[in-house]
């Protein structure tokens, strides 16, 4: 949600954004409640949701494959069986933080924080693309 809102504010129609977990536990639900609070008070327009697992398909069919944190990285490599193209990075990475990891709000109940996060990553993303 919060890539998809940036590319329309800055008026770029040259993305495709997708969403997708690299696990089974949330597929089918929508944004973690208190999460989906803390992006529409940050004014997130928060769209219909339904988590869906990633495929192995999916390596070949997007350019770059975001993850939030080593797990997601370690679940992405397995489904897709490795990372052959160099497509794979942590979020983090985008907003010069190689490494970084984003937090877990499920954990740390850090919402905002995390939103924080969030954004820098995206926006050095959106930089650098």
């Amino acid at each position: 949600m919060v890539l998809k809102q940036m590319v329309h504010e800055k008026g770029r129609n040259d993305f495709l954004i997708a969403s997708a977990a690299a696990t089974r536990e949330e597929i089918g639900n929508d944004i973690y409640p208190p999460m989906k609070r803390a992006l529409q008070e940050a004014g997130y327009r928060c769209e219909p949701h339904s988590a869906r697992q990633t495929v192995r398909a999916d390596y070949d069919r997007w350019d770059h494959i975001i993850g939030m944190d080593a797990e997601n990285m370690w679940d992405m490599k397995r489904i897709y069986g490795g990372d052959p193209n160099g497509k794979l990075s942590l979020l983090c990475a985008w907003a010069d933080n190689p490494g970084a990891e984003i937090e877990d709000p499920w954990y740390t109940r850090n919402f905002l924080g995390v939103l924080d996060q969030i954004e820098a990553g995206c926006a050095g993303l959106l930089d650098k693309l």
